[in-house]
């Protein structure tokens, strides 16, 4: 299996070690416990029970009796059960492996591939209450848990798919699962939850796709999902509260060639250009260094990002930040992707209508060992200039 480390990035020779884009503790914090709500006042006397039994000497034997009716006749009985055990490990986390070890595990896989939807949704809320517990992940996927949560994530209610998707993504915290979540059809299925879903499932599968997608193969199969398209779509509404998330999702992707090209078909440069003009700090570094890994090895998309206006709010960006000498070194390298090319890529990278001499584009390569920022004002200045000449001229005065 090969996992890549999203937060190491080699460009021009440097390597950025210490980017800010690994600070994904805020923007992947909320994916815990079910939050689908309470539950209907007439089982709240149960709940109250429940809870109360929990805390005392008889937690154990509720247990044991609760993990029995999982197996009962009466469908009833087996909803009661889920639903009690659900409540009992999303309350207390001692009580996960408590669950676990009375047996719990692999009916509770049974009741996610169930025909009723609440015996289900209830099924798939307790196994993700249950993967809280480091103890219980290898336990749950080695029990058969990754399939039946696969199809809850296709047919289930809209809680169950939330809740499984943050299942698998408990579970692809063990290195080893992530293929195997992978291959078992989930990433499709979360890029369509990810474009179609609410709010929450938006987020949720956000979160179990950045884990996933570690992984080069699963990067491969969600770039083939689609998963470009509601990327950049959500990165270019800042309403969505959605910016940061999928920016760091996209940052895992684009080291693979065939991500950076669905990017740039969808029409994510713009949008990456417009997060480093009126983005949060945050949100213009991950853009930055998406943008970095994008032009690293195309002239043409350097080209499209020249032409799309990044010039201006990439200067402004290496002269303010919360690491300025770090921002700078990236804004270097950067620049010097324009500039160290030969002169006629430097004229291709250029927009249409400038027109610059011989004289003065010497003097622009004279200088590609000074400073990033000399070097991006003065490619301003010469963008700015007013045309002159012809195309003629132009290839002319461009000596190659």
């Amino acid at each position: 299996m090969e996992t890549e480390n999203p937060v190491n990035y080699k460009y021009m020779g440097r390597s950025f070690n210490d980017l800010s884009i690994n600070d994904d503790s805020t923007a992947f914090s909320d994916c815990n416990s079910d939050r689908s709500g309470e539950f209907p006042s007439a089982s709240s006397q149960n709940r109250r029970l429940v809870l109360a039994c929990a805390n005392s000497e008889n937690s154990d034997e509720l247990i044991r009796q609760l993990v029995s009716d999982l197996d009962s006749c009466s469908i009833d009985e087996q909803k009661q059960a889920a639903l009690e055990l659900r409540l009992l490990a999303k309350n207390k986390p001692e009580n996960r492996l408590k669950i676990a070890k009375a047996g719990a595990i692999r009916p509770l896989i049974s009741l996610i591939s169930s025909s009723d939807p609440y015996l289900q949704e209830n099924g798939v809320t307790a196994i993700l209450n249950l993967s809280l517990c480091d103890e219980n992940k290898e336990l749950i996927a080695s029990s058969g848990a990754i399939k039946p949560l696969v199809r809850a994530l296709r047919t289930g209610t809209s809680t169950a798919k939330e809740n499984a998707a943050c299942a698998l993504l408990r579970l692809s915290q063990v290195e080893e699962n992530k293929v195997a979540i992978g291959r078992s059809g989930a990433i499709p299925l979360l890029v369509n939850l990810l474009e179609n879903g609410g709010f929450r499932g938006k987020k949720d599968a956000s979160t179990a796709l950045y884990s996933l997608c570690t992984v080069k193969e699963n990067k491969i199969r969600a770039v083939e999902a689609g998963i470009m398209r509601p990327l950049v779509e959500l990165m270019a509404d800042f309403g969505s509260n959605m910016v940061d998330k999928s920016a760091f999702v996209m940052s895992v992707l684009v080291p693979v060639p065939e991500a950076k090209t669905a990017l740039v078909e969808e029409g994510g440069i713009p949008v990456l250009v417009e997060i480093i003009e009126v983005g949060s700090q945050r949100q213009k570094e991950i853009a930055v260094a998406i943008l970095l890994l994008i032009c690293e090895d195309s002239v043409l998309f350097r080209t499209m990002v020249a032409r799309e206006g990044a010039i201006p709010p990439l200067v402004a960006l290496s002269q303010s930040g919360t690491n300025r000498a770090k921002q700078k070194e990236i804004v270097a390298c950067f620049y010097g992707s324009f500039l160290v090319q030969e002169k006629k890529d430097v004229y291709n990278i250029l927009p249409r209508h400038l027109h610059f001499s011989s004289r003065q584009s010497d003097s622009v390569f004279e200088r590609v060992s000074g400073n990033a920022v000399f070097w991006a004002e003065t490619l301003i200045e010469l963008l700015r200039q007013p045309r002159s000449g012809n195309a003629a001229a132009r290839h002319s005065d461009v000596s190659v």
